[in-house]
């Protein structure tokens, strides 16, 4: 019997958070209806164990072997009878923020969603339905660059920000990758603007009633003001480490001081070019077959 596959491949900075605390507060409901979670905990949502090795664009393809392996054996502890669907959350399955300063977008995007591939077949899944939500790219550059800010050393953004202006890659490419490698039986791909509930957005992609889930009523991610990057970015050029509570202690502190630091920001004329491209883009991924824009 084939495992359906219900996959939610973030992006990054689009609340990905926020839907894992979903999961986790739905568990026993998901679980009495006939399926397995599989989501990590990175930024504290409970019960979150997955955790997937893929590789990155300096891995050749005599090491894909060895990724299919670790993927499946970290699947296969997610995974119970062969008539559960499997409900899987991860940002990072088609690649890094840290990629974004050099101006790519998930170049190693093929190589991880093909090992990926491969992990699931060796569970018995096949992916019945893929959730991407996609954000501007300007803002999920700046949003990318002061997440990646809060616990890294970082050089000032505007070392970057020509890079990123520039990027090679984009949200149809990504696309692309996710529909000709997985081969789902259904592709939604959902601008930011449009997420809504991190409620909606499970139900939408299991095909349920929206009044089915229950809203978290946390937040585990919540942003640093410039105020507190600048302070972190202190430390940190100073050599030192901060453990993730301590840094986190930091931006609790400076969360009143919202005034705009002008800590990441593009030019006018670098936004222009951004915004021009996100909406070509868009069009483009509304033209593709077999994807279902939400915008």
């Amino acid at each position: 019997m084939v495992r359906k596959l219900y996959l939610h491949a973030g992006a990054h900075r689009t609340g990905t958070s926020s839907f894992q605390l979903c999961l986790a507060a739905n568990r026993a409901r998901l679980e009495a209806q006939g399926y397995d979670l599989a989501y990590p905990g990175r930024d504290g949502a409970p019960g979150g164990r997955l955790h997937l090795r893929l590789p990155r664009p300096n891995h050749g393809e005599d090491q894909h072997g060895a990724f299919v392996g670790k993927v499946t054996r970290a699947l296969k502890k997610h995974v119970s009878g062969t008539d559960r669907g499997l409900v899987v959350s991860e940002e990072n399955l088609l690649g890094l923020i840290i990629h974004f300063f050099s101006g790519r977008l998930y170049p190693a995007r093929r190589k991880r969603l093909r090992v990926f591939r491969d992990g699931l077949e060796a569970v018995g899944a096949q992916v019945e339905h893929i959730l991407l939500i996609v954000r501007p790219y300007e803002e999920l550059f700046v949003s990318g660059f002061r997440k990646h800010a809060e616990d890294n050393a970082v050089a000032p953004f505007g070392s970057h920000a020509e890079a990123m202006a520039r990027f090679r890659g984009g949200w149809p490419e990504a696309v692309t990758a996710l529909r000709t490698v997985l081969r789902p039986k259904r592709l939604t791909v959902m601008d930011y603007g449009a997420r809504g509930s991190s409620a909606a957005l499970l139900a939408r992609l299991l095909g349920a009633k929206a009044q089915a889930f229950a809203e978290p009523d946390q937040d585990l991610n919540v942003s640093a003001t410039d105020a507190a990057l600048e302070h972190l970015q202190q430390v940190y050029q100073a050599g030192e480490a901060l453990a993730r509570e301590d840094w986190q202690a930091v931006i609790a502190r400076y969360a009143a001081e919202t005034e705009d630091r002008g800590f990441a920001a593009f030019s006018a004329a670098q936004s222009e070019a951004l915004a021009a491209r996100y909406e070509t883009d868009l069009a483009r991924l509304g033209a593709l077959e077999g994807v279902t824009l939400v915008r």
